[in-house]
């Protein structure tokens, strides 16, 4: 592969779109925003560690290593599933799967009590599993509601539902908590229950709203559908070279997304060792990154639509850099607070900048299979970044951690600046010729 523009595809045709589908489709990042918030970073990873692991050191390695074998799992089917789903035309069908498995297993959460360690990671990485394969499944709809002019806008908007989810769901689990400490009794695990309804009560606008354009291919005589789709991804991998701004933008995605992820799984970690941030004060930083991520997706956003794609990405891994330096540096907690700041603007554009890529050079009829790419070079980011901060952090400290995690956003940036993202044109033959109304 070499950084080169794609050969362009035949004249340019979009099918019809409406607000309210647009609406639908950035419902399912305001539902899904709640286990990551809830489950993941805020809530039942600390009383995974504290509750069911009963204190015990080891907690921290197993909850890890739960996270990073679902990840592991998801990057190695999600190419799969995503080409199933583009050979059956049934993206939505996976999508409603998906959702359902993660509500529910979030939910069961509340089964598990004090001791029943593997209960409770068996569920949390099935749950993590049906997010991530949610996630890419849902992303793979981005190029049949958008135009090449859009795609930033309206993946900016996604992601700006996203963080208002997570701040409602947070603002939710709260209440629940502080009820409880009223009357005297733990209510934590019906946060848990909350999650799992919020989750699935917030998609529904998704799985009602959302169509499905794509059409269903034939297969060959006596193939099966799983046959097919491996065949799919084989014949795909060796497309890629014939895709080599895509391909090499994934390379970049991949150290930018390496990055990000340490810190978001860190931050917490960092504010507490590093300045002695107290639950109030975290839970503080978090609201603070979320609305600034609001900010971010939707400002990249439309700077991506109104300038190019290349110059948001660029400021946004630029932004990231900085916000990692001045992490280093930081001396007292209120720059920590201002840093917080930085880092959610450069996490919201970022994340709507990079599926918005995705969606603007992916094949017509290959949005599922190439969104599952995406997945996959953004799990196995997610799989190397948090072990490496991890043990900088361990052998060297927090600060000295978070300066070398540096490193990979500026080889993203590198990469990046060698690309050009101009979009070719895109050709739908098998849909009407439209724009979004």
């Amino acid at each position: 592969m070499s950084p080169s523009a794609e050969a362009a595809p035949s004249a340019p045709s979009f099918p019809t779109v409406k607000r309210r589908e647009i609406f639908g489709w950035c419902c399912f990042d305001f539902a899904n925003s709640a286990f990551t918030t809830l489950i993941i970073t805020v809530i039942y990873s600390v009383y995974f560690a504290k509750v069911v692991a009963e204190g015990r050191p080891i907690a921290s390695t197993w909850w890890g290593f739960t996270l990073a074998g679902a990840q592991l799992a998801v990057l190695l089917v999600s190419p799969l599933i995503g080409a199933m789903a583009d050979i059956r035309a049934n993206k939505k069908t996976f999508l409603v799967v998906t959702a359902t498995v993660c509500a529910l297993a979030t939910a069961s959460l509340w089964f598990v009590g004090v001791g029943e360690v593997w209960l409770a990671l068996g569920l949390v990485a099935v749950g993590t599993m049906a997010f991530y394969l949610s996630e890419n499944i849902c992303a793979g709809f981005l190029p049949e509601i958008s135009t090449p002019e859009n795609a930033g806008r309206i993946s900016g908007y996604g992601w700006s539902f996203g963080y208002f989810g997570g701040l409602l769901s947070l603002v939710f689990a709260l209440l629940i908590i502080q009820s409880g400490e009223t009357a005297g009794v733990d209510r934590v695990p019906w946060t848990f229950v909350m999650t799992g309804a919020f989750f699935f009560l917030a998609a529904l606008p998704t799985l009602l709203l959302l169509r499905e354009r794509a059409v269903p291919r034939a297969l060959p005589p006596s193939r099966s559908v799983l046959v097919e789709s491996w065949s799919e991804n084989l014949r795909s991998l060796r497309a890629l070279p014939e895709h080599p701004t895509l391909g090499w933008f994934f390379i970049s995605l991949f150290f930018g997304t390496a990055g990000l992820t340490a810190v978001v799984a860190f931050a917490a970690v960092f504010a507490g060792q590093a300045f002695g941030f107290t639950q109030k004060e975290t839970i503080g930083l978090f609201v603070i990154l979320q609305l600034a991520g609001v900010a971010g997706a939707a400002g990249f956003g439309f700077l991506q639509d109104r300038t190019s794609p290349k110059l948001a990405l660029s400021l946004s891994l630029l932004l990231w850099i900085v916000v990692c330096v001045a992490a280093w540096w930081c001396p007292t907690k209120a720059w920590f607070f201002l840093i917080g700041v930085g880092a959610g603007v450069a996490l919201g554009g970022f994340q709507a900048g990079g599926r918005a890529v995705v969606a603007l050079f992916t094949p017509p009829g290959k949005s599922g299979e190439f969104f599952g790419y995406w997945g996959f070079f953004s799990k196995l980011a997610g799989v190397v970044g948090t072990p490496i901060f991890g043990l900088l952090a361990t052998h060297f400290g927090q600060r000295s951690a978070i300066l070398v995690n540096t490193a990979f956003f500026i080889i993203g940036l590198l990469i990046l600046l060698t690309l050009k993202l101009t979009p070719p044109p895109r050709s739908a033959p098998n849909l009407p010729p439209s724009v979004i109304s």
